[in-house]
């Protein structure tokens, strides 16, 4: 994606400081690392923990038998780190971007869902772990449930965000990174009503783990681009507060 261009109306001379610019750069640090560190945490565990089959199991059982710890906290960090980016999205994007609030308060829900879907952890299903009867529970747990109702409140933030993002690219006209923005925000909704489904098949089930790394590969991109975006307006701050010395050096000549 290609670094979003500035409004017109923005005054660089009025932006934040060298500071806080720095502490919105590491907050954004967090939203680029969220995903690639859950995503590689996810299938490092899917690969040994023994009945776990990625073209059958979603990864959230993951967070279920003797290691599921492993996964819950996987979640609960990469929820924080989503919040935290969340909120560096928002200091990021210049004020008078439209949508601006929308795409820190979606992120920060998004962030807020994965920690609660980590700490409601799903039900045992489909062989996994180990000993557990094939298909989906019966009567689902409380935990189970409010697993689910985390999961589909996130999906549907980051889903959202999908589409914002692409309208404020498409705004910037930045037509490519809008479509990819859009593709990504189609291909999660189809891939999310597919396992949403109940269809229970390996090609819904690895679709949605591809749309899923997808997604974050996504997050990681727009993170890196508002992290670009933060210095050339601190570029353009300093060529601002340069030219300004320069006249005021100019009229005590004079």
């Amino acid at each position: 994606m290609s670094t979003v261009d500035l409004p017109a109306v923005t005054d660089p001379s009025k932006s934040c400081g060298p500071a806080s610019s720095n502490v919105t750069r590491s907050m954004l640090g967090y939203l680029a690392l969220a995903g690639p560190f859950y995503v590689v945490v996810s299938l490092a565990q899917a690969l040994v923990r023994p009945g776990f089959d990625l073209s059958r199991h979603e990864w959230s059982l993951l967070a279920v038998g003797h290691h599921g710890w492993i996964q819950c906290a996987n979640l609960v960090l990469t929820g924080l780190m989503t919040i935290v980016g969340g909120i560096g999205a928002w200091r990021a994007l210049p004020p008078t971007t439209r949508g601006r609030r929308w795409v820190g308060a979606l992120l920060t829900a998004y962030g807020t869902a994965l920690v609660g879907a980590g700490v409601f952890r799903a039900d045992a299903a489909d062989g996994f772990p180990l000993g557990t009867p094939a298909g989906r529970p019966a009567q689902p747990s409380p935990h189970g449930l409010l697993h689910l109702l985390c999961g589909s409140i996130g999906f549907a933030c980051l889903i959202a965000t999908c589409f914002l993002v692409a309208r404020i690219y498409a705004r910037r006209s930045d037509r490519r990174a809008a479509a990819v923005s859009v593709l990504v925000g189609v291909l999660f909704t189809s891939a999310f009503a597919g396992i949403a489904s109940g269809a229970g098949n390996s090609a819904v089930n690895i679709v949605f783990t591809l749309a899923v790394i997808i997604s974050y590969a996504w997050l990681t991109a727009v993170a890196v681009d508002l992290y670009r975006l933060t210095r050339r307006i601190d570029r353009e701050r300093e060529d601002a507060d340069l030219a300004r010395r320069g006249r005021l050096a100019d009229g005590q000549d004079r």
